[in-house]
């Protein structure tokens, strides 16, 4: 590939963009694990059927799925430090929104605040592909597991913010979108500081790269986005779900706050050493190794509902979510040339957050809906995501069979 940037991107600006990139993961990144915490809680609260109580997650998952092409469309022209401008100013007005939406108990405006939220959810999602940005090819699968590693902080900050502010007000969880509001202001200033240019136009008749039809006929790409897809889609299905089912079989929110700070610790912890065994060992069995391991969190949800239960399969669901979608990451980034960047990566996020969100609204229909109780949908959740695990497993065997698959 070659470098399109506007100036040469030195070894110490490319450590400052990572530098800050990382902190964006760390500290504005806590937003999501508050979010995902709360979401389905307030929505139980103010839906009024509960079969929608993971609605809010879903408007969340449907924003960064509507916002990806738009997002990556924007930056492809305007440069990374504007569109992550425009995601945290979605991320403050969804807030807002929604801090009104419980305040009036408007289940609507909760609503519509979600959906904001998610085009915050988008831009975060470009951190991995910036630091992909300014990484040399070599050090690349690194440089994304660093930054997919700031989380380990948006981890432990995120639910603890929860437990401080959730009761904080007279109106339950208002005081956490309050903190969001704030995080994303923080956000704000942060990306002030960033440096990534866009890339320079192409001189008239120079290759544009691949149509969209044209990349979706590389076996990589498609077995890359079929990865991520499926690795992605299965976290956000259990893990939606799973504060409702905590809290449902008699735990305390503060209980389930900690499941979900173990499940995100679990997401960002293996990053540290993630790039290192896709260098050594390839990136296609460490996205099998990951697979493996989501199969496994469904197995031990089903075996019951103690606690402990909970905490071992939200960290396995974790764990294979690192392994799974960094490789698929990875291997989409192996893919493409400059040119066609932003035409894929929002193309890849599309059909991703598109599985995201049938998942998140297929969770909470799952969990309430599907069953004789809170056991019965737990087990549901679980069982659905068998024929996704066997999808993606088959489709990353036919790749590894190809004669000439990368």
């Amino acid at each position: 590939m070659t470098d399109m940037t506007a100036q040469p991107m030195t070894p110490a600006r490319s450590r400052r963009n990572l530098t800050i990139l990382i902190l964006a993961q760390a500290i504005l990144g806590a937003q999501m694990p508050m979010i995902f915490t709360i979401g389905a809680l307030a929505g139980q609260a103010l839906s009024p059927n509960p079969c929608w109580a993971t609605l809010p997650i879903t408007m969340v998952v449907l924003g960064s799925m509507l916002s990806s092409t738009p997002l990556s469309a924007l930056m492809q022209r305007h440069g990374r430090r504007t569109g992550f401008w425009v995601g945290t100013a979605g991320g403050m007005l969804g807030a807002i929104m929604s801090a009104a939406g419980l305040y009036t108990s408007s289940f609507l405006l909760f609503l519509a605040g979600s959906l904001l939220t998610g085009v915050y959810m988008s831009s975060q999602g470009f951190y991995r592909f910036a630091a992909a940005d300014v990484s040399s090819p070599a050090f690349r699968p690194k440089a994304i597991s660093w930054v997919m590693a700031g989380g380990l902080a948006s981890a432990l900050i995120g639910p603890q913010l929860v437990k401080v502010t959730a009761d904080a007000l007279v109106v339950g969880y208002l005081g956490t979108y309050i903190a969001v509001v704030g995080l994303n202001l923080l956000g704000a200033v942060m990306f002030s500081a960033i440096d990534i240019p866009a890339p320079a136009r192409a001189a008239e008749g120079a290759p544009a790269g691949r149509t969209r039809r044209e990349l979706l006929r590389d076996p990589v790409i498609v077995v890359a986005i079929i990865c991520a897809m499926v690795s992605y889609a299965l976290m956000n299905l259990v893990m939606t779900s799973t504060p409702l089912a905590v809290v449902g079989c008699g735990y305390a929110t503060e209980d389930a706050a900690d499941v979900v700070s173990a499940h995100v610790l679990a997401m960002f912890v293996p990053s540290f050493f993630t790039g290192h065994l896709i260098a050594r060992f390839g990136v296609k069995p460490i996205i099998g190794i990951g697979l493996v391991i989501l199969a496994g969190a469904g197995a031990v949800a089903l075996t019951g509902v103690e606690i402990e239960q909970f905490f071992i399969a939200l960290v396995l669901l974790g764990v294979g979510w690192n392994f799974g979608f960094i490789g698929a990451t990875t291997l989409l980034t192996s893919a493409h040339s400059v040119e066609e960047r932003g035409r894929l990566q929002g193309l890849n996020d599309l059909l991703v957050f598109g599985g995201v969100t049938m998942a998140s609204l297929s969770s909470g229909a799952l969990m309430n809906c599907s069953g004789t109780g809170v056991v019965a949908g737990w087990q549901a959740v679980n069982l659905a995501m068998v024929p996704f695990l066997v999808l993606a497993g088959g489709s990353l065997i036919w790749l590894a069979m190809r004669p000439r698959a990368l």
